[in-house]
């Protein structure tokens, strides 16, 4: 396969509003979907966004089982998508959205793999805060086809982090729990190591997985590190609410 060319021709079917061209599917590796989506990131960068940070994904056994996944997957963040908490979105204007709960780090410091451990991770993390990212169903199906989906940036659309906070040096990550609240009722009650992985493992992976393609993560970079709770739909309307121990919350209406 010729990445070069089908970065062009994949881009141009993006901006035309198609996210899984019929014509690629079962034609990329796992690899090469990485470099597409590498790709398309420049073009971007190149079109006038900027990345402000990366993305971690199918951060539990069960969801990659699902997904027929042997590891979490990345995707970046550009600084355009992102809202402060309290946002209010056009639930018209998104394609299908679903909420993820998740914890956000702020780097103070680079991390470039190979050989990062968890507690590399933790010592470069400057500031957590509670967040959501919005992810958009724009036409696929990561279980038919995950390289596609990683090509469409593993479906990221938004994301919303409320006031972040230099993490406590003794902050047990998997001990975070999350509630979150739609239109007031609870929805779910999640405690993170029972929900996912350690979110500094997570950290750690991503560290190690992007220098397989000669890139590190940078000091200012915003990663986050993975759902708390399976994809949850959202209606016209709703508010959501998240609120994580020790951390605060973070909320967002889509009306």
């Amino acid at each position: 396969m010729n990445v070069e060319r089908t970065i062009e021709a994949i881009w141009i079917s993006h901006r035309a509003g198609n996210h899984f061209p019929e014509e690629w599917r079962g034609k990329i590796g796992l690899e090469d979907a990485y470099r597409v989506q590498q790709g398309l990131l420049g073009r971007h960068v190149a079109d006038g966004s900027s990345q402000s940070g990366w993305k971690v994904g199918l951060t539990a056994d069960a969801v990659r089982d699902l997904f027929g996944a042997k590891a979490p997957v990345f995707g970046y963040l550009l600084a355009g998508n992102a809202y402060a908490s309290s946002h209010s979105f056009d639930f018209d204007a998104l394609p299908p959205p679903s909420v993820e709960s998740e914890v956000i780090m702020t780097l103070g410091q680079d991390l470039a793999g190979p050989g990062v451990t968890a507690e590399q991770a933790r010592a470069a993390v400057k500031e957590i805060a509670p967040a959501f990212e919005i992810i958009a169903n724009r036409g696929g199906d990561l279980r038919t086809d995950l390289s596609l989906g990683l090509v469409d940036n593993v479906m990221q659309a938004a994301y919303v982090t409320g006031e972040a906070r230099a993490p406590a040096a003794d902050l047990d990550y998997g001990e975070i729990r999350v509630e979150v609240e739609i239109n007031g009722k609870l929805a779910e009650n999640v405690l993170g190591r029972e929900a996912m992985d350690n979110p500094l493992d997570s950290l750690a992976w991503l560290a190690n997985a992007v220098a397989d393609y000669g890139l590190s993560l940078k000091a200012g970079q915003q990663v986050l590190t993975g759902s708390f709770t399976k994809p949850i739909p959202v209606s016209k309307g709703d508010r959501f609410e998240s609120k994580f121990s020790g951390l605060g919350s973070v909320s967002a209406t889509f009306a």
